[in-house]
């Protein structure tokens, strides 16, 4: 029986099959040639094109199978506003316009004309800088107190309920003044390239900086003591301490370093354009570019890869969620940190009437 049937001819199989080889065959003599592309992202175009092809003429529910490979890397289906975020918290937004406060359900408030800012340590208010000014805010806008001083940048505030501190970059020097907007001073007389202090998320008062010469270090406000310095990192552009204090993560020009937090060993080496450490663990959340494509890694694991440069990597409070930025496809991309779930948010920078790609500041939990 079996052979009988397989000699049967579906109506219309032949055209069918046909039209699916003269498909494949142009899409294959239209092909771009394109040297050293990356291993992983050439099987996954290879793939896409042969779906592609074959969706398009054999069936209703093949053409569905396209669309949701679509979906997946959020560009058909991306949402076309940011109707709530992923997981609990608000997220803190710097655009063109100012500072931008974003609730879970998507509501969001423009602050003011502010060009860079950071939540206190409980997210009950927010600090935030303009070119010749500090000011700390309540999280509707109302400003509890302002500083003048020039050439402000980079605040960030650190410290428990009843002691803060919020260290922030000046013309010439580093500066820390207290949460209440009093005793504003240079930071030990040290000097640090422009780039966003970090507070040690422990007890006391630690900040990491980098030196002029690219060499990160740490300075103990109780008593001005530098406990370390580290070797130089070539264009050092962002530090950030692990959630337990024990790893400074220093962001260069080609590589991104791993300190030990006592002592400025080095711990580990890797290649990466950005990176931020995943809430609550020492698992490093990363981005790499190559060859017009880029990756994002959790720990070992690629969760995401796109056309492209990818930026701005940033953990939800909970450590579920990862966002990252996609300035090409103005979206942001919201990946689950197993890589299962993939949710996109296009026309951010109309959302937050910004020329520039909108930059997250920060999440603040509850």
């Amino acid at each position: 029986m079996k052979p009988e049937l397989e000699r049967i001819e579906i109506p219309g199989e032949h055209e069918a099959r046909e039209r699916t080889w003269s498909a494949l065959g142009s899409a294959f003599a239209e092909r771009q040639p394109v040297q050293r592309r990356p291993r992983m992202v050439r099987p996954a175009i290879a793939v896409a094109v042969i779906v592609a092809a074959l969706a398009a003429v054999l069936s209703p529910p093949g053409r569905a199978v396209l669309d949701e490979i679509r979906e997946a890397v959020g560009v058909e289906r991306a949402q076309p506003a940011l109707f709530s975020l992923p997981a609990p918290g608000r997220l803190l937004v710097a655009s063109d316009a100012g500072l931008w406060v974003v609730q879970q359900d998507g509501s969001k408030r423009l602050l003011g004309p502010y060009r860079e800012g950071s939540w206190s340590p409980f997210g009950r208010f927010l600090v935030a800088s303009r070119e010749n000014e500090l000011a700390a805010l309540e999280s509707d806008g109302d400003v509890r107190w302002t500083l003048a001083r020039p050439g402000v940048r980079f605040p960030r505030w650190a410290g428990s309920e009843t002691n803060t501190r919020i260290a922030y970059q000046g013309r010439n020097m580093p500066r820390v003044v207290a949460g209440d907007g009093t005793d504003d001073s240079p930071v030990c007389a040290v000097s640090a390239r422009r780039i966003a202090p970090a507070w040690r998320p422990t007890a006391g008062f630690v900040l990491a900086l980098v030196a002029p010469s690219g060499t990160p270090y740490v300075v103990d406000l109780d008593g001005c003591v530098v406990p370390w310095t580290a070797t130089a990192v070539a264009r050092a552009r962002r530090v950030e301490w692990s959630g337990d204090g024990t790893r400074l993560l220093v962001i260069g020009a080609r590589a991104i370093r791993i300190l030990d937090g006592r002592t400025g060993r080095l711990v580990a080496q890797t290649l990466g354009a950005d990176a931020a450490w995943r809430p609550g663990a020492h698992t490093l959340a990363r981005i790499v570019h190559r060859g017009g494509a880029s990756r994002v890694l959790v720990g070992r694991k690629v969760v995401f890869t796109a056309t492209g440069r990818l930026v701005q990597p940033s953990w939800t409070p909970d450590g579920r969620w990862l966002v990252v930025g996609w300035p090409t496809a103005d979206q942001w991309v919201f990946v689950r940190a197993d890589g299962k779930r993939i949710r996109a948010v296009s026309n951010v920078s109309e959302q937050f009437r910004s020329r520039s790609f909108p930059r997250i500041e920060g999440w603040a939990a509850g």
